[in-house]
């Protein structure tokens, strides 16, 4: 009998773990669920359970995550012809997952990765909203690139309006299954795409932010992050921008996304002070919306922009900040693998990004 190594061990049981809380999740649910039949149901102590998860809230997320990671998901076979095209195919894919009348209350609230009783205290609240934010830019970015318009218009008020009705959407559903047509919502959010928002990015703050520093500091990343956006490993040795954000600063990626020169690589990398939980939302969040738009376009992002959830701090470190967590905002320039600019605090994604900071940078260098 070949002998397992420690990392296999660990692997194995959270494995068990996972599909033990998989079935006491679809069978009573987020709130009647308890470690201790889970534990039971994987055949460990509890305290194995715990070793692997900090609390029940973690091991549901874990759960959630998993069955987004691993769901087949079919990819799109040609782009849309429209922002309005696009948004129906999105609608159309998300309520997709709305579960019938006839089903089970936990499993259906599974497959709609329910968070209603999960998500309670302000912390949680306040990395929800921002990840909503983070949500409607890249629906957003998937809806300009099919735009007519060069350059074209920003549409993120229009990726906020969506996301309202179909999250609103989802919770009917699992409070009332089988209520509305969601033909009828889809129809709804493509024709969403005609109103005129008059949609303009101008961030109040922007004109009073501190240019970034201009330095010249060795580089050296770590070389095996991977992105969840293309599944893909990310170079972080090219030059563009790195985006440090924490879970409660990720609307500030916009700013860099907008600044950025056209086609630079921008790097977004998420940092947070739990990653069972903060972390683990963030990444549901994503991940679920991501494996949607992959069914409305071959390419639905920039191939210039990456994200990284990174867990285990050390692409911070890497950056310069050891202690980051959900309030940290901070970014550096990369040019020949070397920092040659950088910013923290509020607005210091737009500081090192915006084109006047490449433009001096280019001409010292």
């Amino acid at each position: 009998m070949v002998r397992l190594t420690r990392a296999q061990q660990q692997a194995r049981t959270r494995a068990a773990v996972l599909a033990a809380a998989r079935a006491e999740f679809v069978e009573f649910g987020y709130g009647a669920a308890k470690v201790d039949r889970i534990a039971e149901r994987a055949e460990l102590t509890r305290g194995a359970v715990y070793s692997n998860f900090p609390g029940k809230r973690a091991l549901y997320l874990a759960v959630l995550v998993d069955l987004v990671e691993q769901a087949d998901t079919p990819l799109a076979a040609e782009e849309p012809g429209s922002a309005g095209e696009a948004l129906s195919t999105f609608a159309r894919v998300w309520l997709d997952r709305l579960p019938l009348v006839d089903d089970p209350a936990a499993g259906g609230r599974l497959h709609l990765r329910s968070l209603t009783g999960v998500i309670e205290d302000e912390t949680g609240r306040a990395v929800l909203a921002q990840t909503a934010r983070l949500e409607a830019l890249l629906l957003a970015l998937t809806l300009e690139s099919c735009a007519s318009e060069d350059p074209p218009s920003r549409r993120v008020r229009l990726a906020e309006l969506a996301l309202t009705l179909l999250g609103g959407s989802s919770l009917i559903a699992e409070q009332a299954p089988g209520f509305g047509d969601p033909f009828d919502r889809a129809r709804a959010c493509e024709h969403l795409a005609s109103l005129d928002l008059t949609d303009v990015w101008a961030p109040a703050h922007l004109p009073y932010v501190t240019p970034a520093a201009r330095v010249q500091e060795p580089w050296a990343p770590p070389a095996d992050v991977r992105d969840p956006l293309t599944a893909d490993m990310v170079d972080l040795t090219s030059d563009g921008v790195v985006v440090v954000l924490g879970g409660a600063r990720l609307e500030a990626a916009e700013e860099a996304v907008r600044s950025a020169r056209p086609g630079e690589q921008v790097t977004i990398v998420v940092v947070t002070d739990d990653a069972a939980n903060t972390g683990q939302l963030i990444r549901l969040r994503v991940g679920d919306l991501v494996a949607c738009l992959r069914q409305v376009s071959p390419s639905p992002l920039p191939e210039h922009l990456h994200l990284v959830f990174d867990d285990d701090g050390r692409v911070a470190a890497a950056v310069g900040l050891p202690e980051a967590g959900d309030s940290t905002e901070a970014a550096v320039r990369v040019r020949g693998k070397a920092v040659v600019a950088r910013a923290e605090g509020r607005g210091a994604a737009y500081a090192v990004a915006k084109p006047e900071t490449a433009r001096t940078e280019g001409a010292t260098t």
